[in-house]
């Protein structure tokens, strides 16, 4: 049964008529460029982004969308669901831009600020996680589901707005500043987390499957474009301004995710699909999730895992703000900071579409797990020998790049080897205690052997790749654990399935 629309039938498709005219404009654009003599290397200059070549990548999502049968080949999207899945590519895209439109302005922000205030920051952010989390599962489990996303993006749009106010109007702005830095770092914690929570109320479980893949890509392309965009602004507009064009952005997510709330209804006739919220309210014993932690091997060997993966990113994130601090200007370190971002996302986004399951079925976990920390182990040696900015960008984009395309999927199926139960509960004492910890516990340890034992540079950096060697290890060890683990699990299994064929 094919469905029609009158709307469009026989009509002329205004969408893809701009994306072809977008498109069309663009390469244009690049002719009369090649013909005024520039080089191949000046057209495509991933270094100097512009707002054209975001906008052609724009119109190459929407002509996807708005042809039947590639969208058929390549997204196994039906007829009936194209507005939900454009809708929620869309929201995601634009809650992710904001967040990424705020984060080189945070990061900018550091480098202002001694390695042992940073410390303190980190600490205060640490027990901030830990209560709103709390917050947040009372809230699940109080808060009709239909208000809560709305009420959480509404809620930071607002703050991040009165942020701009307050520092339009404070002479003194380093309390401000530094309430900016934690309270982004608390928002990266939930902007995401709520969106596919409200995914999962949207689509039914054969729909999610079928298009969270592609949804997901608009997470990636948010990430990436956002801080694109800040590299390119920033210097006309400044950092303050860029907080309430984020508030801006976020708030343009309200109205999306009302609609989808429609579409749920109207086209997809989801209405018995409800996301489960268990997973966030914070049932039970509320110290259950810690004891399960501390009491079980293989859950502290994970947590091992993570405490050494938070030191490698805290040393090289101050490491970057100490280099970073021969740019007096915030708006330069955030046009830096934000090609940065735009970078790590891009490469992210290739290695989590083409690499990251053949690394793991052609090395297997425990090498899998190991292979980010041996390249941190080789990055610091090369840093102790050249110790330069461009230098520690790179090893800081491929290290970031690979957590977020190799490691951290291949970290998140470490949890597929317990229960379900066990799963929930301890899932947030690793994502907050044990990972906003490690923050807290290792800016310390940096700010004490920076500032008060005196290491330099190239000292640091070879400090760095001892832990980087420890951390190789514990990625080798924890691989064969949930190998075994996984073998123990499968052998019941296999018998039941050899006693039946026989």
């Amino acid at each position: 049964m094919t469905s029609t629309n009158p709307a469009t039938r026989g009509s002329v498709d205004l969408i893809k008529l701009v994306c072809w005219a977008g498109i069309a404009g663009y390469v244009v654009l690049k002719v009369v460029r090649l013909q005024q003599g520039a080089t191949l290397g000046e057209l495509f200059d991933f270094g100097d982004p512009s707002l054209w070549g975001l906008m052609v990548g724009a119109c190459v999502v929407g002509l996807i969308l708005r042809s039947p049968k590639i969208r058929r080949a390549a997204t196994l999207i039906e007829a009936n669901e194209t507005r939900a899945v454009t809708w929620s590519f869309t929201t995601v895209f634009t809650v992710m831009a904001a967040y990424y439109f705020l984060r080189p302005v945070r990061d900018s922000m550091a480098s202002d600020w001694t390695d042992a205030e940073i410390s303190q920051l980190w600490t205060i952010q640490f027990f901030l996680s830990l209560a709103l989390v709390m917050i947040y599962g009372f809230a699940c489990s109080r808060i009709r589901f239909r208000l809560l996303v709305p009420a959480v993006y509404t809620f930071y749009a607002v703050t991040f707005a009165l942020f701009f106010f307050s520092s339009s109007f404070v002479t003194d702005r380093v309390l401000i500043d530094k309430g900016f830095y934690v309270w982004v770092s608390l928002f990266s914690l939930f902007h995401l987390s709520v969106f596919w929570s409200f995914m999962a109320d949207t689509f039914s479980l054969e729909q999610s499957k079928r298009l969270f893949p592609f949804i997901a890509a608009g997470a990636s392309a948010g990430a990436a474009a956002g801080p694109l965009v800040v590299a390119v602004i920033v210097s006309d507009v400044g950092n303050d301004n860029l907080m309430l064009l984020a508030a801006g952005i976020l708030l343009l997510s309200i109205p999306m995710v009302l609609y989808l709330q429609r579409l749920k209804v109207v086209d997809l006739h989801n209405e018995s699909v409800q996301a489960n919220l268990g997973a966030a309210s914070m049932g039970g014993k509320w110290w259950q999730g810690f004891q399960d932690f501390a009491t079980s091997p293989y859950l502290l060997t994970i947590g091992l895992f993570i405490l050494l993966y938070t030191a490698i990113q805290t040393f090289i994130y101050l490491e970057t703000n100490d280099l970073l601090r021969i740019y007096e200007e915030r708006e330069q370190r955030t046009t830096i900071l934000a090609l940065r971002d735009a970078a790590v996302n891009i490469l992210t986004f290739g290695l989590g579409l083409f690499v990251t399951n053949r690394i793991v079925k052609r090395l297997g976990m425990p090498w899998t797990l190991a292979l980010l920390p041996v390249f941190c182990a080789l990055g610091f040696v090369i840093l102790a020998m050249a110790p330069i900015l461009s230098v520690l960008l790179a090893v800081d984009i491929a290290r970031r790049a690979g957590e977020y395309g190799i490691t951290r999927p291949a970290r998140e199926m470490l949890f597929t080897s317990v229960d379900r139960e066990t799963r929930f509960k301890t899932k947030p004492v690793v994502d907050v205690v044990v990972y906003r910890g490690g923050d807290a516990w290792w800016g310390g340890v940096f700010a004490f052997l920076s500032e008060s034992v005196a290491l330099g540079f190239a000292a640091m950096s070879l400090v760095g790749a001892g832990v980087a060697v420890a951390w190789v290890a514990s990625g080798i060890y924890l691989g064969r654990t949930f190998n075994r683990r996984a073998r123990h699990d499968e052998a019941p299994v296999a018998i039941a399935r050899r006693e039946a064929a026989t």
